[in-house]
């Protein structure tokens, strides 16, 4: 059901590009032609006005739709539930058993030599 939602959403998106690329420009700027409004009573009235306003309205209800669907996908669940529920990452390596297994660092050396000679 997901994936079937998730092909008509991206349709959608992509027919809604290709409508609003088709339509004519109105004047210089946004709303600069018509007094101030983005869309106009002019292009709502007309066939390619019409058509955008259908693909948007769909556009906007399989977002909701996507969303409820992933809302009960995860019901019950929250980021920090996952969280708290991941194992420590506590474990040794077999090389080295002061590293974490996770660590890329190699240990430091308290004894070791400076990097920079020192001018004593």
């Amino acid at each position: 059901m997901e994936n079937v939602v998730l092909i008509i959403h991206l349709l959608l998106a992509l027919g809604l590009i290709g409508v609003v690329l088709m339509q004519r420009s109105e004047g210089g700027g946004l709303g600069m032609g018509s007094g101030g409004g983005a869309i106009s009573q002019r292009a709502a009235s007309t066939a390619l006005g019409k058509v955008t306003w259908v693909l948007a309205i769909a556009f906007i209800c399989t977002s909701i739709l996507l969303t409820v669907i992933a809302a009960q996908k995860s019901a019950g669940s929250s980021v920090m539930d996952r969280l708290q529920d991941a194992p420590a990452a506590e474990e040794t390596t077999d090389e080295n058993p002061d590293l974490p297994a996770g660590d890329l660092l190699p240990p430091s050396d308290e004894d070791s030599a400076p990097l920079v000679p020192r001018a004593d």
